[in-house]
């Protein structure tokens, strides 16, 4: 989708003078660009994994072994959102969540090999998404949105 102006809304006396365009607003926009991205990602994915799915892999990959809850911070999710994650992952057969002895609420969550396996090869794939995601931008402009995107957040 090709915009050649991006005009921000001003605020309520602009939308209620007809001044308000959906097409232009950012929220809009960046709905528009995360299904394009997720239509891209669940075409690629190894394993059928979905992209929360992805995320709880790659940071365990990345951070070794996590709480459940703490696993749940670091990707955003809420504590029955990463449980039911977990428990889907744990399934299949690529992580494991242990009980800790000293605080039965507590679930340490690491990957198993078949786990660090998929993540593995998820991730060479994850950076290939990435890259199709962005392509039409230029590389200052792939730079300049992940900045602008990490501000947002």
């Amino acid at each position: 989708m090709t915009r050649s102006k991006l005009k921000i809304a001003g605020g309520a006396d602009e939308a209620a003078s007809g001044g308000y365009v959906l097409d232009e607003q950012v929220g809009f926009l960046m709905r528009i660009a995360t299904q394009r991205h997720t239509s891209i990602f669940t075409a690629n994915m190894v394993e059928g994994l979905t992209q929360t799915q992805f995320a709880a892999l790659a940071k365990l990959y990345e951070t070794g072994p996590s709480s459940q809850n703490q696993l749940g911070r670091l990707i955003y999710l809420d504590a029955a959102t990463i449980k039911g994650v977990v428990d889907r992952l744990s399934v299949r057969g690529f992580v494991t969540a242990l009980s800790d002895p000293t605080d039965r609420r507590r679930r340490a969550v690491t990957l198993t090999d078949e786990g660090r396996r998929v993540t593995e090869a998820a991730l060479k794939v994850a950076a290939k998404i990435t890259a199709q995601t962005l392509a039409p931008l230029t590389a200052t402009e792939q730079r300049t949105i992940a900045t602008l995107l990490k501000k947002l957040g």
